[in-house]
């Protein structure tokens, strides 16, 4: 039995294929080497990315509500540039609001803390006195220790070999923390024109890339992985403007109830505790964190109180809030939800959380809808 030709091409592609994974599990690490490799230098452009589909979200809104009857020609050439240049104030004012209202506060606590370490070494060497009085074990140890005799020699020789062979290694490390540091300037500046430029011409852009995957892919194909595209763009920005939202709505019970209970620095626990909540699940602990020990610089007690306090609001917002103000703009249940959370954290930490969410959302949809179309055809057939 022979093969036609559009078999043939089939089984090539096929064989190709096998090969090509053979090879791959072969040199395995050679791969990964090389994956690496490739993301060190696409990072910057990885990171324009990110920061053009955020900068976007603003921008779409004061295109589509702030500055929608802006109609003539001269208005729609500088209805992009004003726009985009609303939305990088509008990121920085909201960054520039939270280390301003958090970072001073921080300060004046740490000043707070230095004031009070000396009477808290006081406290410690009247306990240590103390405790040698009552036991008179303890004192024996402490004297043992006193009068046990130091090679100074032999110390000195360890501390000039150590200074001789570790000063080569500090002038590396400096080297490189600095080679670091200006790296990753130049890496955040490039990536920040990046998002600029895909921002002026994300309509040319996504033009362009619909025209490459009409012309080397099928018909049916390439229209699939339009769809898809657009669900995961559609997912993501909803995604996003749910985290922020639920944010503010977590940020704001902080601050309502901690005005009614009259806790100090209301206001600023509030800011960071809707600034880190933007991590999902876990980010409102490490402003409780913060804020906890805030407190209890003032009063222990109501340190306290705050954890209580915040325990409950956090399960409040994890169990009700957020899996329906984020689940509902992603479209996934709540269940859903939690598990892309736990999925993505222990996967990927902080950075697949963040993905997982509106990553499950789309394959969730994409099972939801093959599978009604499925029973559909069932039904159909069985009628």
């Amino acid at each position: 039995m022979g093969f036609d030709k559009e078999k043939i091409k089939q089984i090539r592609w096929l064989l190709v294929l096998a090969a090509v994974l053979v090879l791959g599990i072969l040199y395995s690490s050679s791969v990964f080497a090389g994956i690496l490799f490739a993301f060190r230098i696409a990072r910057p452009f990885l990171y324009g990315g990110v920061i053009a589909f955020v900068l976007n979200l603003p921008m779409k809104a004061f295109e589509n509500k702030l500055l929608r009857k802006w109609k003539g020609k001269a208005a729609v050439k500088l209805k992009r540039p004003v726009c985009m240049s609303l939305s990088v104030v509008a990121v920085f004012l909201i960054v520039m609001i939270v280390i301003g209202t958090v970072v001073p506060q921080v300060t004046v606590t740490a000043a707070e803390v230095g004031k009070k370490v000396p009477a808290f070494l006081d406290r410690v060497t009247e306990e240590l006195d103390n405790l040698a009085v009552n036991y008179p074990e303890f004192a024996e140890k402490v004297e043992e220790l006193e009068s046990l005799e130091i090679n100074w020699d032999t110390l000195m020789d360890t501390v000039f070999d150590f200074l001789k062979n570790g000063a080569g290694d500090m002038l590396t490390s400096t080297v490189s923390v600095a080679s670091g540091i200006i790296g990753g300037i130049v890496n955040i500046v490039i990536a920040f024109i990046f998002a600029l430029y895909i921002l002026v011409q994300k309509e040319k852009l996504g033009d362009q890339c619909a025209r490459i995957i009409s012309a080397y892919l099928p018909e049916k194909a390439g229209n699939r992985i339009l769809e898809i595209c657009s669900l995961l763009h559609k997912n993501f920005s909803n995604f996003i403007t749910g985290q922020c939202l639920e944010a503010v709505i977590l940020g704001t019970l902080f601050v309502v109830f901690m005005t009614i209970f009259r806790m100090p620095y209301a206001l600023m626990i509030g800011v960071l505790i809707a600034f880190t909540a933007l991590i999902p699940i876990v980010g409102a602990f490490i402003g409780c964190i913060v804020g906890a020990f805030l407190i209890m610089i003032d009063n222990p007690l109501l340190a306290f109180w705050f954890v209580i306090m915040f325990l409950i609001i956090q399960q409040i917002e994890g169990n009700l809030i957020y899996p329906r103000v984020v689940g509902n703009s992603v479209g996934l249940p709540s269940i859903w939800v939690l598990m892309a959370v736990s999925l993505g954290g222990s996967l990927f930490g902080v950075a697949g959380m963040l993905f997982f969410i509106p990553l499950l959302s789309t394959v969730y949809a994409l099972i939801r809808e093959s599978v009604n179309g499925r029973n559909v055809k069932k039904a159909k057939k069985g009628k």
